[in-house]
């Protein structure tokens, strides 16, 4: 446990544990990943645990074009890699498979995948998303033994911290079936991301920042946010069609920004921060649509924490803590 949760003035470059630093520490040139579509589907998809998948879900809006399902893993990375090469000489790479649930298969089946991804000699890692009940013992263990030699994040979508809003969104799991899965990661030793949304249909602000205090107590060493958008071709956006009430949707970056930087003094300050935000492409978004940039929106960050002279943890309570912090 840091014993200055004051990251600014404990000599850290940002108010908050970013995720370009953590990399540029932990690996000796520039680290990419590369999204891969492996063709998976998920248990809330395909009956085993309900149909038409998480309310808000449009894979579209975060596939870039090469994750074609003509191309195989070895293709698509292939694509991908000459993409982010024309920008950078040295390179190293991780193959993001990100689309639906990428552990939702037979063990055997994923260890074909994985190791086709890893033969790529600039591929020197895996990130692999997936739904908190879809890690079975086999799949840790075989991650466990991978990680040894490479690098291994699994990303989690936790989505929510209140089991009435999950099942509102059709995720087909609990909230405790997240902790558990964060907890098994833990204790193997395997990276962990978790991904929430802020501004789920039912959440006020008060609700939300609850949330990053709960999920403080777990042993989460990444987390991505994103604010709660419309996209077309969802069930959510016929819901928003027809009751637009009870969605809380920020219609300004600044109204969000506010929420984002009481979130995080509220978080525990080792945790690294990946991402504040989503960009969709326009032609799938229906709300809010900003007209700004990632890149735009994490200066608005940084330039409002110094306004608010405020950092990552200025709030945060570390006699909640629930896990034995390394």
């Amino acid at each position: 446990m840091a014993k200055v949760t004051n990251l600014y003035a404990w000599g850290h470059s940002k108010r908050y544990n970013d995720f370009s630093s953590h990399f540029r520490k932990l690996f000796a040139e520039r680290v990419q990943k590369v999204s891969v579509d492996a063709g998976f589907t998920c248990p809330n998809r395909d009956g085993t645990k309900g149909t038409g998948g998480c309310t808000y879900c449009n894979n579209k809006t975060f596939k870039p074009t090469y994750c074609n399902l003509e191309n195989n893993v070895s293709q698509q990375l292939e694509k991908g890699i000459r993409f982010f090469g024309k920008k950078y000489s040295s390179m190293k790479f991780l193959a993001y498979f990100q689309a639906y649930t990428n552990t939702y298969a037979p063990v055997g089946n994923l260890i074909n995948l994985y190791e086709e991804a890893l033969k790529n000699p600039n591929v020197i890692g895996l990130v692999i998303a997936t739904r908190p009940d879809c890690l079975t013992t086999d799949v840790i263990n075989y991650l466990q033994k991978l990680a040894e030699n490479h690098y291994i994040m699994v990303e989690i979508g936790i989505e929510s911290c209140e089991n009435t809003t999950l099942e509102m969104i059709n995720r087909g799991h609990t909230f405790e079936d997240s902790e558990k899965a964060i907890n098994l990661l833990y204790e193997a030793g395997i990276h962990s991301c978790a991904h929430l949304i802020l501004g789920l249909p039912g959440e006020d602000r008060k609700t939300i920042l609850r949330q990053a205090q709960v999920i403080s107590r777990l042993p989460v060493e990444n987390l991505k946010l994103h604010q709660l958008q419309i996209h077309r071709d969802t069930l959510m956006a016929r819901q928003y069609e027809r009751t637009p009430e009870i969605f809380n949707i920020y219609k300004t970056a600044d109204e969000y920004i506010e929420l984002v930087i009481d979130y995080i003094e509220l978080l525990r300050p080792s945790i690294i921060i990946e991402r504040f935000v989503s960009e969709s492409p326009d032609e799938f978004l229906i709300a809010p649509n900003w007209g700004i940039k990632n890149f735009e929106f994490v200066a608005k960050v940084e330039k409002r924490l110094k306004e608010r002279n405020t950092w990552q943890g200025k709030f945060y309570d570390k006699h909640n803590l629930h896990f034995k912090h390394n």
